[in-house]
């Protein structure tokens, strides 16, 4: 699995686009060592700084999870969350569905803000989900939509694997 790693990915990416890690922490507001650690597997990456790496690189943030990739697998590379793209290949669409997996305890993480609107819907568990300080609890088969330009996160924090239906508007 260390070959579909977050890290490995993120610098296939980074080197494709044929940037330097100087350059991608620049775009980024990243520190380089972070993001060479990230490559390195020795630093696990947050919800935020993933979007922001995602966007710098014009990629969707699930190119950095497989595609194949079960529950147990997850459980065992330990990664707060987990991103699956649920577009079927339409990267020109003006909105993008993700799934998204909470792990127990996923509870840190800055706020972020981009372009467009959110949508979220939760498929299993609580879903706290904060926005512009607004501390609000989704439970299974609730929805909430939002201005993704106002500050916003998700946290998980039960017991439980939160999943939740994510879609994104392309601003």
């Amino acid at each position: 699995m260390t070959s579909h790693s977050i890290g490995n990915i993120l610098k296939a990416i980074r080197k494709e686009r044929k940037l330097t890690l100087k350059e991608l922490a620049e775009q980024t507001s990243v520190s380089i060592s972070f993001l060479s650690q990230v490559e390195r597997g020795k630093s696990s990456v947050t919800l935020e700084s993933l979007k922001k790496i995602a966007d710098a690189l014009n990629v969707n943030p699930t190119m950095f999870f497989p595609e194949n990739m079960n529950t147990k697998e997850l459980d065992k590379r330990r990664q707060q969350f987990y991103y699956k793209d649920l577009s079927c290949g339409q990267w020109e669409a003006s909105y993008a569905p993700i799934l998204v997996t909470l792990q127990p305890g996923e509870n840190e993480g800055n706020a972020l803000s981009h372009g467009g609107h959110e949508f979220i819907f939760v498929l299993e568990g609580t879903l706290t989900v904060v926005i512009e300080e607004e501390k609000q609890e989704l439970q299974e088969q609730q929805s909430i939509m939002f201005n993704a330009k106002k500050s916003h996160y998700w946290y998980n924090y039960s017991d439980k694997t939160i999943r939740f239906l994510v879609i994104s508007s392309k601003r």
